[in-house]
């Protein structure tokens, strides 16, 4: 592999900004990295080879002529094929948008096209981001660098697997309930959901439009802060989007970086975050690292959020109910593929009702008929009604325990990456994945998984932190100082070691 893959996307500008390489030198490798080992991996849908040389040829003659350029300039992204990316395929990995190229950019993809950063692709995703393992795409599972028979998370396992094999060292994907940290999490990998409202979500094609939230995934946390500064801000095209300045997360990062410690810092271990279902390997990572936190002079409490145990059955209702209103946009009339009834006549809801039965998957089904039945008059009280009362608990948890401590952490999943197939014919099983990402889609609050160990099966493990809403900074220097007391998990991917033929 070409050394310079294993460098972080911040190595990789300054090595850009002192002439040491050039954007097409470094883009070039990324791209015949993907073409080398994707085929093992399977972690894009599209790879623009030819949009992406462009932009790193144009960087690079604006750096000779002495251009000011953002200091990620010329350092190659892969973006979930979620994010509208006009003129490139852009499918939610789902047969209904079939070939559709949008006619605009998502906020954060003209703010990466703004700033330099060449595209090499789109990412495999769940299909319109539902599930935790990425075998829910219409085209085909993307697989775990670290073993091959794994899953790599969901819904961003494209994302995730690109980075942890090392073909391209900045992704962003998008978090509704986990689905960010959870892949992270499985391949040893920085991923993190801002505050809701952070980062606009304007041209991201919506699956639960009140949980939804666009972030990085990296290898370094300092990589994921860089990334962070350049798509976060206010955005009048995002009615949610905050109006207030972005931290400077990359200078909070430095600071405890040099550091070493934070002196002072509380921080709550949740109580609801583990125990039965955890793994006991996960639960040892864990325990090491708040020890470790302990001895940097950080002050580690018990706190409890006794709502948490509600958390996962609210957003189970939530989230399809929000499913079923956005998509029904896909009814074959306007974008897409289009499909008529073989009998019959051809009326807009038959061919509305022919095309969204072959158009989509098993899952996106199961959660627009879950989402219908709870709007239904009959139940709306009873469920969603209900489930937004929850969701308010959660909310008033969090805000009582961080009134006592700066940030909480958590084990970010129960389980290391399990195999393929494992959980596809138990849909239970595979939401409980999520039982502890979950509880910060509700509540709108930043957290960020950091790897922090390797499993016995040579799996990795990862630490949840959590922060109050617009804590963004906080909850950065922890993950900082997480990662200074880990080991270097993602040099230990297998990935990092195959050959290229």
């Amino acid at each position: 592999m070409n050394d310079l893959l294993r460098k972080s996307a911040l190595e990789l500008a300054d090595m850009l900004a002192a002439g040491r390489i050039t954007s097409v030198e470094l883009t070039t490798a990324c791209l015949d990295r993907i073409e080398a080992v994707d085929p093992r991996v399977r972690a894009f849908l599209h790879v623009d080879r030819e949009g992406a040389l462009a932009t790193a040829a144009d960087v690079d003659a604006r750096r000779a002529a002495g251009e000011d350029l953002h200091r990620l300039a010329g350092v190659p992204i892969a973006l979930k094929d979620n994010l509208v990316t006009r003129g490139v395929p852009t499918t939610c990995a789902s047969r209904i948008l079939g070939d559709w190229r949008p006619p605009y950019d998502a906020t954060v993809t003209r703010k990466i096209k703004e700033a330099r950063l060449p595209i090499v692709g789109k990412t495999n995703m769940d299909e319109f981001a539902m599930g935790s393992s990425t075998e829910h795409s219409a085209f085909g599972a993307t697989r775990n660098p670290w073993d091959l028979e794994r899953i790599p998370g969901g819904s961003g396992g494209g994302s995730a697997a690109a980075v942890a094999a090392y073909m391209v060292p900045l992704a962003l994907g998008s978090d509704t309930g986990g689905s960010i940290r959870q892949p992270g999490f499985v391949t040893g990998t920085v991923g993190a959901k801002p505050t809701y409202g952070a980062v606009s979500r304007y041209g991201l094609i919506a699956m639960a439009s009140s949980l939804d939230q666009i972030g990085p995934v990296t290898r370094t946390v300092a990589d994921a802060a860089a990334l962070t500064e350049l798509v976060g801000g206010f955005d009048p095209a995002d009615s949610t989007s905050l109006d207030e300045p972005v931290p400077a997360l990359t200078g909070a990062v430095r600071s405890v970086a040099g550091q070493g410690s934070v002196e002072g810092l509380k921080i709550g271990v949740v109580k609801e975050l583990s125990g039965d279902g955890y793994e006991k390997d996960v639960i040892n990572a864990f325990n090491a690292t708040v020890e470790q936190l302990r001895g940097t002079g950080a002050e580690v409490v018990e706190v409890s959020c006794p709502n948490l145990e509600y958390a996962l059955a609210a957003y189970y209702l939530i989230m399809p109910a929000e499913v079923s209103s956005n998509l029904a946009r896909f009814d074959g009339m306007r974008y897409g593929i289009r499909v008529e009834p073989t009998e019959g006549p051809v009326t807009a809801e038959r061919v509305m009702a022919a095309t969204r039965g072959a158009g989509f998957g098993d899952e996106v089904k199961r959660r627009i008929i879950l989402g219908t039945h709870v709007l239904s008059a009959g139940y709306y009280d009873a469920y969603y009604g209900s489930a937004q009362k929850v969701r308010t608990l959660v909310q008033r948890d969090f805000d009582a325990v961080f009134e006592r401590v700066d940030v909480l952490v958590s084990p970010t999943a129960p389980t290391t990456a399990f195999k393929f197939g494992e959980k596809t014919d138990d849909p239970m099983a595979m939401y409980l994945n999520d039982v502890a990402t979950i509880p910060a889609n509700l509540a709108g609050i930043p957290a960020m998984n950091v790897p922090n160990g390797v499993s016995g099966e040579g799996l990795p493990i990862g630490i949840q932190v959590l922060a109050p809403a617009r804590g963004d900074l906080k909850m950065y220097e922890a993950a900082s100082l997480i990662e200074a007391l880990s080991e270097d998990v993602a040099g230990r991917c297998p990935a990092a070691d195959w050959e290229e033929k």
